[in-house]
C-alpha cells in the first residue's frame, strides 16, 4: 500500500493525539455513532505525542505488530477492536492479544466506525460513490431527532455580533445553505434585583429594551460550542434563550446514500463497472427486471436493513453486503441487489482518514497497513 506523505521530505512533525482525534471528529462526530458502537479512543491517552499513524480497516494483533514494526504509535481503524466489555486479558482471543500488544508497546488505538458511516460528505458511502463515478444525491435513511432549535433575544445593536458568533460555531447549516436564521423585532422587559449587574437599567427599576429575537437550527453535537459562542458574544449577564429538540430529519446524516449516474448503464455494463471500480474478485447479485441502471443506493458494510427503503426510493440497484439468503428475495426483481462483501465495500475507508489528516497536517506521516485483515477467503 502507499504512504500518504512523501518520505523524501524531512518529516519531523509529531502531533498530540487529541489534535488527530479532533480533525477526524470534525468530519465524523463521535456523537453520531450507533448505540451499539464503540468508536473513539480505545487504548491510549489523548495527550500522547504521535509520531506517525498506521491506517487500517480493522485492528488485529497483526495490524498492531505492523504498527510496532513501522514505528507507528497510533493505529486508526474503521472497525473498533472492542465492541463490548472485556473481563479477562489472558491472550485467549485476538481482541485480548491486540489490546495487550498495544498497551505493552505504547501504541494508541482509535476507531471511527458508524459515525463515519453516517455522514454524507467524506463518509464511507461517499467514497464508494466516488469510485463508481456516481453523483451523490442525499442520505437514503436520514436520522431523526438530531436537530436543536435555538431562540435567543439580544439588544438590536448586538444582534449581528451574536448572530455571526453562532453561525461561526456551525449553526444555521441547512443542506447546501449556510448562515440560515430568522429574526424579528420586539421589546424586552426586566427588573434587575439586588446583586445584578445589568447591561442597561438600574437595580429595582423596570427596564424596556428594543431587542431582536433570533432563531437558528443546528445538529445536537454542536450544542456546547454554539451555546459557548452565544454566551461569549452576548452582552447580558443573564441570557434569555430557549433550546428545543426537533423531530426534523437531517438529510445530510443517516444510513446509506442515494446516487445516480450521469448517463444510465445497461445492467451488464453496470455489473462489469462495479466489479472493476471496486476491484472485486467476485460478488453476489439478484435477478432483476431493470434493463438500465441509473438511480443507485449504497450502504457500505451490513446494509440489508435498507433493502425495502432502497426499493421505496425507486432505486434501480442497491450495493451493500452481508445479505442473508431470504433477504435476497426482498428485492423481488424490482431492484438489482448486489452484495459485494463487507471488507470489499469498506476497504477504501482508510483513504478517508489519510485525506482528512494530510489536508489538516501535511507533514504528518500516515501509512496504509499492508496487513490483509479480510477474514473471508475465496477458493478459485
Amino acid at each position: 500500500m502507499q504512504i500518504c506523505v512523501n518520505f523524501t521530505e524531512k518529516l519531523t512533525m509529531s502531533l498530540e493525539l487529541a489534535e488527530i482525534m479532533q480533525a477526524i471528529e470534525e468530519v465524523a462526530p463521535i456523537s453520531l455513532q450507533e448505540n451499539y458502537d464503540n468508536s473513539g479512543l480505545i487504548v491510549g491517552n489523548s495527550k500522547m505525542q504521535i509520531s506517525s499513524a498506521l491506517l487500517s480497516l480493522d485492528c488485529t494483533p497483526e495490524v498492531v505488530l505492523e504498527a510496532i514494526d513501522k514505528g507507528c504509535n497510533l493505529v486508526i481503524s474503521h472497525h473498533p477492536i472492542v465492541f463490548s466489555g472485556l473481563k479477562r486479558f489472558n491472550g485467549n482471543t485476538y481482541v485480548d492479544r491486540a489490546i495487550q500488544l498495544a498497551i505493552k508497546h505504547d501504541v494508541a488505538l482509535y476507531a471511527c466506525h458508524t459515525n463515519l458511516d453516517s455522514v454524507l460528505h467524506q463518509g464511507v458511502n461517499h467514497k464508494i460513490a466516488s469510485r463508481l463515478a456516481l453523483i451523490p444525491q442525499r442520505v437514503l435513511s436520514p436520522q431523526k431527532n438530531t436537530l436543536l432549535k435555538l431562540s435567543v433575544t439580544v439588544p438590536t445593536e448586538y444582534k449581528m455580533a451574536v448572530e455571526n458568533a453562532i453561525f461561526k460555531a456551525g449553526a444555521g447549516q441547512i443542506g447546501n445553505y449556510k448562515d440560515c436564521g430568522f429574526s424579528w423585532s420586539g421589546v424586552g422587559s426586566y427588573t434587575p434585583q439586588t446583586g445584578a449587574n445589568p447591561f442597561e437599567g438600574s437595580v429595582d427599576e423596570p427596564s424596556r429594551v428594543e431587542e431582536q429575537k433570533f432563531e437558528v437550527v443546528f445538529p445536537f453535537y454542536l450544542k456546547r460550542q454554539v451555546l459557548d459562542a452565544m454566551f461569549y458574544a452576548h452582552p447580558y449577564e443573564e441570557v434569555a434563550y430557549e433550546l428545543v429538540a426537533l423531530e426534523n430529519e437531517v438529510l445530510s446524516v443517516g444510513s446509506g446514500l442515494i446516487c445516480q449516474f450521469r448517463e444510465p448503464m445497461s445492467q451488464p455494463e453496470f455489473l462489469a463497472h462495479l466489479k472493476k471500480s471496486m476491484d472485486l474478485e467476485t460478488f453476489k447479485y439478484t435477478r432483476s427486471d431493470k434493463i438500465t441502471i441509473h438511480r443507485v443506493a449504497i450502504c457500505g458494510g451490513s446494509g440489508a436493513f435498507l433493502i425495502s427503503k432502497a426499493k421505496q426510493e425507486k432505486c434501480d440497484a442497491y450495493i451493500t453486503s452481508d445479505v442473508k439468503y431470504h433477504e435476497y428475495f426482498d428485492a423481488e426483481n424490482d431492484m438489482l441487489l448486489c452484495d459485494i462483501g463487507h471488507f470489499e465495500s469498506e476497504k477504501y475507508t482508510v483513504s478517508i482518514f489519510a485525506e482528512i489528516l494530510s489536508k489538516k497536517f501535511p507533514n504528518f506521516a500516515t501509512i496504509f497497513a499492508h496487513t490483509n485483515t479480510n477474514p473471508v477467503q475465496y477458493y478459485k
